[in-house]
């Protein structure tokens, strides 16, 4: 079974599961029925990028699973509609989102599936919650562990490496 990295983020209230930081904890129940759910990191609340206005509520969480990794984003992208995610604008306010960040050392571009997840090592909000569950994970392209991509993302712009 492949241990795999999944980012967790809700920035609008459900009717059923409230605001966004129990839309996360509901989303992570209806992971663990998809497989074993082995780490879970705080829940942060965070920024949001783009045109958002409201703030996000972010995880990850650390799953094993032993199917392909397309029939994952399937479930995935199931369980958003589940919880009435609609297609809508990039960067745009969301009841859940669910996203493959990696799946160990695996490198896969197939169709709207891209792992580890394209911009993983720029993001404060998947990084901050990734290192509470895979410090020691490496990117299998850039090299870096979690940890050390983290630190990267902490360095104030502008100031020269060490």
């Amino acid at each position: 079974m492949a241990i795999i990295l999944v980012a967790l983020g809700s920035n609008r209230c459900h009717g059923r599961h409230g605001r966004p930081a129990g839309v996360v904890r509901a989303a992570l129940a209806a992971l663990a029925q998809l497989g074993l759910v082995e780490r879970v990191s705080p829940i942060f609340d965070t920024a949001p990028i783009g045109p958002g206005s409201r703030r996000y509520a972010n995880a990850v969480a650390a799953m094993a699973w032993d199917g392909p990794l397309p029939d994952l984003l399937t479930a995935l992208k199931s369980i958003e509609r589940d919880f009435g995610r609609r297609a809508g604008r990039r960067w745009g306010d969301r009841v859940l989102d669910l996203d493959i960040l990696a799946a160990g050392e695996t490198v896969l571009r197939q169709g709207r599936l891209v792992v580890p997840h394209p911009r993983l090592a720029e993001r404060r909000f998947v990084l901050d919650p990734l290192v509470h569950v895979a410090p020691s994970w490496r990117h299998p392209l850039l090299g870096l562990t979690a940890r050390q991509l983290h630190a990267r993302a902490l360095r104030p712009k502008g100031l020269p490496r060490a």
